[in-house]
């Protein structure tokens, strides 16, 4: 794919939108909008994000805009922080919008303890973590399931984790769809995917997974921040990681079906990583019940991982520690929502790469204790740098099909940024910024050093200034466990 779109081709909207608009590039049927600063837009002009997101807008049955968020870089297909909705009857589905890492996601626990407490014992809870829960390439979870189980996580997510020993009932209240797909049917998963689900099950993986054992501190939102169970000065831990070997085969495995079908329904694509089937057809719903079953595969993940976080926190700090699930959020998946597009509520399927699900007060999938505050919306920084507690708006239901970003995106490759440092100089750098570090790889580190990202205080101050989320607490990371 060549550069076709300069900065200079974006039509300015205000300090926080810009446009691409219809018409430029050839088959757009929509229009383009881009949420970032002119600095952030900087950070990508050289990949091929401009034209990613306006390839999107080309894809059959496109309904509003498609969207980029301000955490916007060059992926598979979509771009990172890429949204896009298709009528749920008329339009298609894409693996590329979802991405390889399907329901790759983040769950933030709320531990109840200060940090003068945790401090001392924060080598010791770093050290429990590491050993508690399997990370790095290849990683092996530490259960080993029978077929009939790894057909139960696939069809019920969290609550099959729930049902098997790992975490709570109340846990899967705060979950984005508490956990479970419906719609997911395992016999849709290649032997292949779950034959690399099989041995993964409970384990944290590579590349930018992580735990995070943070500290609240900052507050903004006193009254939000009380109900989510967030209070300056105490500790909260944030878990990173997907659908592991088991999602990537998926993606894999029904891009290859799809570029298959374009042939079948007469469907022409400007990129073939956009590869897509109706969401009617037979393609498109296999693929659907797959995502989702790996989906499942994720929550069910993340819930083992909660499991072991609060076993290792129990085992150094006794009865001391309440860890509870604030709450978890999936940020590549297409979940079929309802929405209001030109003044009309219409089924639509929404692909969020890259991107968060942020909806306002008063939406029926949120727990009866988020109703009157709105969704809690997590976006990590960089290891090493800041995280945000965000909480969704109506502005971002009617603007944005209630997404925001997921991150604070990429601007230097994991090839270029490993050229930076040497590993004893990378964790030179986090030691003294007192941070506790334990890793499985050290490639691993210097590819998720903090200058391998955009700023998170600038992402962050685009979706709050464009009104699509408002500013709860924001958290500093003490001690990182990565894969």
């Amino acid at each position: 794919m060549e550069k076709r779109i300069t900065i200079d081709q974006l039509k300015k909207i205000d300090d926080f939108r810009w446009e691409i608009p219809k018409g430029a590039i050839s088959g757009m049927k929509v229009s383009v909008l881009i949420f970032a600063s002119r600095d952030i837009l900087e950070d990508v002009k050289d990949d091929l994000s401009f034209e990613q997101i306006a390839n999107v807008a080309t894809l059959p049955g496109i309904v509003g805009r498609a969207m980029a968020m301000p955490d916007i870089h060059q992926g598979y297909g979509f771009p990172i922080g890429g949204v896009a909705a298709f009528d749920a009857k008329e339009g298609i589905i894409s693996p590329g919008g979802v991405g390889f890492d399907i329901n790759c996601g983040v769950r933030l626990l709320a531990t109840g303890l200060p940090l003068e407490v945790v401090r001392p014992r924060l080598n010791d809870l770093a050290d429990a973590l590491f050993r508690e829960i399997p990370s790095g390439l290849g990683s092996r979870g530490q259960i080993k399931l029978s077929e009939k189980e790894l057909e139960g996580l696939l069809k019920k997510g969290a609550r099959w984790a729930v049902e098997s020993g790992y975490g709570k009932e109340e846990d899967l209240k705060y979950l984005e769809s508490s956990g479970e797909l419906g719609v997911a049917d395992p016999s849709k998963v290649s032997e292949k995917a779950k034959s690399r689900g099989f041995a993964q099950v409970g384990s944290l993986g590579s590349g930018n997974h992580f735990i995070e054992v943070q500290e609240v501190e900052e507050v903004f939102d006193q009254v939000t921040a009380e109900a989510f169970g967030i209070k300056k000065g105490e500790v909260v831990v944030l878990i990173h990681t997907g659908s592991r070997g088991l999602g990537h085969q998926v993606c894999t495995d029904y891009v290859n079906i799809m570029r298959r079908a374009m042939r079948k329904y007469n469907i022409v694509v400007p990129d073939i990583e956009l590869a897509c089937a109706p969401i009617s057809s037979d393609e498109g719903q296999d693929y659907l019940r797959a995502m989702s079953a790996a989906a499942n595969f994720a929550w069910g993940n993340r819930q083992m991982i909660l499991h072991w976080t609060r076993c290792a926190f129990e085992n150094i700090f006794g009865a001391a520690a309440k860890i509870k699930v604030v709450y978890d959020v999936a940020h590549n998946i297409a979940k079929i929502e309802r929405h209001k597009i030109s003044g009309q509520e219409r089924e639509v399927v929404v692909h969020r790469k890259g991107a968060t699900r942020a909806f306002p007060p008063g939406h029926p999938e949120l727990a009866p204790e988020y109703q009157k505050t709105g969704q809690p919306v997590l976006i990590p920084g960089s290891m090493g740098s800041f995280s945000y507690i965000l909480v969704g708006t109506q502005a971002a239901m009617i603007e944005t099909f209630g997404s925001v970003c997921h991150g604070a995106g990429r601007r230097l490759s994991r090839h270029k940024v490993k050229k930076l440092h040497s590993f004893q100089e990378a964790f030179d750098i986090l030691e003294k910024a007192g941070l506790v570090l334990r890793t499985a790889s050290r490639g691993g580190v210097l590819e998720e050093m903090p200058e391998a990202y955009k700023d998170i205080n600038e992402v962050v101050e685009v979706v709050v200034g464009a009104g699509i989320a408002k500013k709860v607490a924001k958290t500093k990371p003490l001690a990182v466990i990565k894969g």
